[in-house]
C-alpha cells in the first residue's frame, strides 16, 4: 500500500519462517532507533541482519504514520542506480517524473517513514551519501540499513549483530541446550527438514558440536539442516572439516549469494581491497584471538607495518574482524567459518608454512619474554596473556611437532612454559606436549634436551607418576653429565631433589636441593634462584629443621615481595605456615597459610590454593571446628579434581590428611561429615576461598583488602598514583623500567579489587595515615 494511504503501510515481507532469538539485539535496536534517525545493522554476511532488521521494522512500524518499507539492494549492480530502486520499492516511479533524487527527497520530505536499506555494502558509497541528503531535508524520516561494513556518516548508530549463541565446550546437557539461540535454530530447521527430528541424549552432543563449529551462523546453521534430509547429525559433524562443500543447498528463492556458504562469504572477499585480502588470508594463521602487536609482527610484509591498523580496522568494519575488550587490552578473532575461507587463500599463495614458522618465532619470543620476567609485578599480566594466547601456544607447539627441523623451538618453549602450566595446574597438559617433543627429538645433550627433561620430571611428578619422573631425571642427568654447563647438571640435580622429595626421602632430597641451590645462586636465573629457594625451604620444614626452613623461607619471601612477584611468594607462605603447625602454632601457621591463599587467589594459582585449603582443614581440626574441615577438605578435593593434581603431593603429609578426616568423623559422625564435605565439593574456586575466609562470596570485590596485601614497593607506587605521577614518572623516581611500573599499579588494581587510577588515589589518600604512617 502507498504511503498515506489507510491500513497498515509498507511493503515489509511476512515471515516464512520463525524468527528465533534474538532478545537483547532486538531491544537494543529499537532502542537506537528510538534515539537515532540512521541505524546500521552491520556483520558478517549469514550472521542475520536481514531478518533482525525486518522483524525489528515490522516491531516498530506502528510508531510511523507512513509505513516502513524495505529496499533490497542485493542484485543492485551499481550505485547510481540506488535513487530509482528506492523510488520502485515507494511506488512512486508510475507517480513522478522529473529527477529522481529531487523527487524523492519531496516525496519523502512530508512523510513519518520508516526506509530499510537492506544489502549496502556493494554501494556504500551511494548508500551513504543518498542517506545523508534524505535525512537532512526529511525531518521525519528515520533509516534502518543492514551493511558488512557501517555508512560512516554523522549521525549514524551502529549495531554490531553477532552470531547466535552456542553452547560452551563441554558445558552442554540435553536439558540445557535449548536456551542457545544456535541450538534452537537447528532444532526448528532440522524438524523443518525431517519432521521426526528431536533433540536426544544420542544426538545432543552432536548438534551443539554443529552449532559451535559454524560459530552460531544463521546460514550456516540452516544450511546445515537441511543436510538431514539425507545425512545423520553424526555424519553433518563429520564433513564439516568441508565445510563450504557440504552447505550449499539453500533456498531457490533466496539471493544467490545466501544460497550457499562459499557464495556468502566470496561476496564479503570481493568486497574488500587488495590489502585487506592479503591480510584476511594471513590472520587465519592465528588461533583464536590475538592482539595487535602479534598481528604486526607476524602479518606485516605485504602489509607494511604502518599500514597494519588501518587494515585491521577496515576488517572490523567490513565484519571480517571481531574486535573485543578483555580489560585494558583489545583482541581480535576471525569466526572459524571466515578463518577457514582465508586459510584456503593462504594456501594458493604457498606461504602457508613460512607464515606458520614466523607465528612460531613470535609466540616463542612471547613465551620467553614471559619467563624471564615471571618474577616481577608483571606476572598477573603475564598469567592473562598466556591464559588469552592458549590456543596460539598450542598452534606454535604443534608446529614445531609436525615440521621438520623445528624440535628444538617446541622444547624451548615447552620449557619456558612450566611455571605458567604449574601456576595453572595444567601439569597434564605440559606432560603431554613435552612426552611428544622429547620422543621425537635425537636425544643430543643440548642444553634445550636438559631443561625440558628437568620440566617434565618435576610436572610428571607433581602429577604422582613419581616412577615416570625418576625415569626422567636419570635419562637428563647422563646428559646433563655430557653437557658443559654447570647449570644443566644442577638443573637435574635439582629434579632429583624433586623426585626424593616425592617418594618422603628427606636426607637425599636436601643433598641434591642443596647442591642445586649454590649453583643457581652463583650461575643461574632469578626464577632458577627462586625454584632453589623453594626447594631447600620445604625440604628443611619436612626434615623438622624450623630454623633452617624459616631462614630460606624468609629469603624466599623477600626476594620475592621485593620484585612483586605472588605465586612463589604465596608458596612460601605455605610452606611457611605447614613449619608452624608442625610446632603447634595453630594462629601463626593460619596467618601465613591464609596471606599465601590470599596472593594465590589473586593470581588463580589453584594447585597453591588447593594446597592451603588442605592445611586450613588440619588447623580447623585443631581448633575444634570439624565440620568447617570437613567443608575445606572437600573444596580442596574440588580444586585438586579440577587441575589433575592431588591436594596432598608429599607423602608425609599424607597421614596428616587421613587424621584430620578421621578426627572430623569421630567429632561430628559420619553422615555431618560427608555433607560439610560435599558442600565444599559442590563450591566453586571462588566461593571455596571465601568458604576458608569465612565470608560470603562476592562475583567482584566491594570492598577494597587490607592494606598489609600491598608490598613496600607497591606502597610506594600507590602513594606516587596519588600524587599523580604517570607509569613514566614513576619508573623515573624509583629507577625501575616504565614496564615494571606498569605491573605494580595492574597489582595494586588487583588486590584492591579497582579498576582505575583514581581509585587507587583516593583509596590511598584514605588509609595512607592510618595504616602506613
Amino acid at each position: 500500500m502507498p504511503p498515506g494511504s489507510k491500513g497498515t503501510v509498507g511493503n515489509l515481507p511476512h515471515e516464512l519462517t520463525s524468527f528465533v532469538g534474538r532478545r537483547r539485539e532486538l531491544t537494543e535496536a529499537r532502542r537506537l532507533l528510538s534515539v537515532s534517525r540512521l541505524v546500521t545493522l552491520s556483520g558478517i554476511g549469514g550472521v542475520g541482519k536481514t531478518r533482525l532488521a525486518l522483524r525489528v521494522a515490522a516491531d516498530s512500524r506502528r510508531a510511523f504514520d507512513d509505513g516502513a518499507w524495505i529496499v533490497g539492494l542485493g542484485e543492485l549492480d551499481e550505485g547510481s542506480r540506488l535513487v530509482d530502486a528506492v523510488s520502485a520499492a515507494l511506488r512512486l516511479r508510475e507517480q513522478l517524473t522529473g529527477n529522481p533524487e529531487a523527487l524523492l527527497v519531496e516525496f519523502l520530505s512530508s512523510k513519518r517513514l520508516l526506509l530499510v536499506l537492506d544489502n549496502c555494502e556493494h554501494v556504500v558509497a551511494a548508500a551513504a551519501q543518498l542517506s545523508e541528503t534524505l535525512l537532512r531535508r526529511c525531518p521525519e524520516l528515520r533509516i534502518l540499513t543492514t551493511s558488512r561494513e557501517p555508512l560512516g556518516i554523522g549521525g549514524e548508530a551502529v549495531l554490531r549483530v553477532p552470531p547466535l549463541t552456542v553452547p560452551e565446550p563441554e558445558r552442554s546437557s540435553l536439558q540445557g541446550l535449548p536456551q542457545y539461540e544456535a541450538v534452537t535454530l537447528f532444532m526448528e530447521r532440522a524438524a523443518a527438514a525431517v519432521p521426526e527430528f528431536e533433540l536426544t541424549e544420542a544426538n545432543h552432543a552432536a548438534v551443539a558440536r554443529i552449532c559451535r563449529q559454524l560459530d552460531g551462523l544463521p546460514l550456516a546453521i540452516e544450511l546445515a539442516a537441511v543436510r538431514l534430509r539425507v545425512m545423520s547429525v553424526e555424519q553433518i559433524l563429520q564433513r564439516l572439516t568441508d565445510r563450504y562443500r557440504l552447505l550449499t543447498a539453500g533456498s531457490r528463492c533466496a539471493p544467490s549469494r545466501q544460497q550457499t556458504l562459499r557464495l556468502s562469504i566470496d561476496w564479503s572477499y570481493d568486497l574488500c581491497t587488495e590489502v585487506e585480502r592479503t591480510l584476511w588470508a594471513k590472520l587465519s594463521v592465528f588461533a583464536g584471538g590475538f592482539e595487535l602487536d602479534a598481528v604486526e609482527g607476524i602479518c606485516a610484509g605485504d602489509v607494511p607495518v604502518e599500514e597494519v591498523l588501518d587494515v585491521v580496522a577496515s576488517l572490523i568494519d567490513k565484519s571480517i574482524l571481531i574486535r573485543e575488550e578483555s580489560g585494558p587490552t583489545v583482541r581480535y578473532r576471525l569466526l572459524e567459518t571466515v578463518r577457514q575461507y582465508g586459510r584456503e587463500r593462504l594456501l594458493e599463495t604457498g606461504e602457508i608454512v613460512a607464515l606458520r614458522r614466523r607465528h612460531r618465532d613470535w609466540y616463542e619470543a612471547l613465551v620467553l619474554q614471559s619467563e624471564a620476567e615471571w618474577i616481577s609485578p608483571l606476572q598477573g599480566m603475564w598469567i592473562r596473556r598466556l591464559d588469552a594466547e592458549k590456543l596460539n601456544v598450542r598452534a606454535a607447539l604443534h608446529f614445531c611437532l609436525t615440521e621438520p627441523g623445528e624440535l628444538e623451538s617446541g622444547l624451548r618453549i615447552g620449557a619456558a612454559l612450566y611455571p605458567y602450566w604449574r601456576s595453572r595446574g595444567m601439569l597434564r597438559e605440559g606432560r603431554r606436549w613435552l612426552d611428544q617433543l622429547l620422543a621425537r627429538h635425537d636425544g643430543d645433550p643440548s642444553q634445550e634436551r636438559i631443561e625440558a627433561m628437568y620440566v617434565n620430571s618435576v610436572l610428571t611428578g607433581m602429577h604422582g607418576d613419581v616412577a615416570a619422573a625418576q625415569d626422567l631425571v636419570a635419562e637428563g642427568t647422563k646428559l646433563a653429565a655430557r653437557n658443559e654447563d654447570a647449570l644443566m647438571r644442577a638443573l637435574m640435580m635439582h629434579a632429583a631433589g624433586c623426585c626424593a622429595l616425592f617418594l618422603g626421602d628427606f636426607a637425599n632430597a636436601r643433598k641434591h636441593m642443596d647442591e642445586a641451590l649454590v649453583v643457581f645462586r652463583d650461575k643461574g636465573s632469578l626464577l632458577q634462584l627462586v625454584w632453589g629457594l623453594s626447594g631447600v625451604a620445604l625440604v628443611s620444614g619436612m626434615q623438622g629443621e624450623t630454623s633452617t626452613a624459616k631462614r630460606y623461607g624468609t629469603e624466599l619471601s623477600d626476594l620475592t615481595e621485593a620484585h612483586g612477584e605472588s605465586v612463589y611468594r604465596g608458596w612460601s607462605l605455605w610452606v611457611a605456615g605447614v613449619s608452624e603447625w608442625q610446632r603447634g602454632q595453630l594462629e601463626l601457621a593460619e596467618d601465613y597459610v591464609k596471606q599465601g591463599l590470599r596472593l594465590s587467589h589473586l593470581v588463580d594459582d589453584r594447585i597453591s590454593a588447593c594446597g592451603a585449603l588442605e592445611v586450613l582443614a588440619w588447623i580447623a581440626v585443631g581448633r575444634d571446628r570439624a565440620e568447617h574441615a570437613a567443608e575445606l577438605m572437600g573444596a580442596a578435593a574440588a580444586v585438586a579434581q579440577a587441575v589433575g593434581n592431588p591436594s596432598t603431593v608429599y607423602p608425609n603429609l599424607l597421614v596428616h590428611h587421613a587424621a584430620c578426616e578421621q578426627s572430623a568423623r569421630d567429632a561430628i559422625g559420619d553422615r555431618s561429615f560427608d555433607a560439610a564435605f560435599q558442600r565444599g565439593v559442590s563450591t566453586s574456586f571462588g566461593a571455596a576461598v571465601a568458604c576458608a575466609f569465612e565470608e560470603q562470596p562476592r562475583e567482584t570485590p566491594s570492598t577494597p583488602n587490607s592494606s598489609t596485601d600491598l608490598t613496600r614497593r607497591e606502597w610506594q607506587v600507590a602513594e606516587l598514583v596519588a600524587d599523580g605521577l604517570t607509569n613514566k614518572a614513576i619508573a623515573a623516581k624509583l629507577v625501575i623500567s616504565q614496564r615494571t611500573a606498569q605491573g605494580h599499579v595492574e597489582h595494586i588494581l588487583a588486590k584492591l579489587g579497582f579498576n582505575s587510577r583514581s581509585q587507587i588515589a583516593a583509596w590511598t589518600v584514605e588509609h595512607v595515615k592510618a595504616q602506613h604512617p
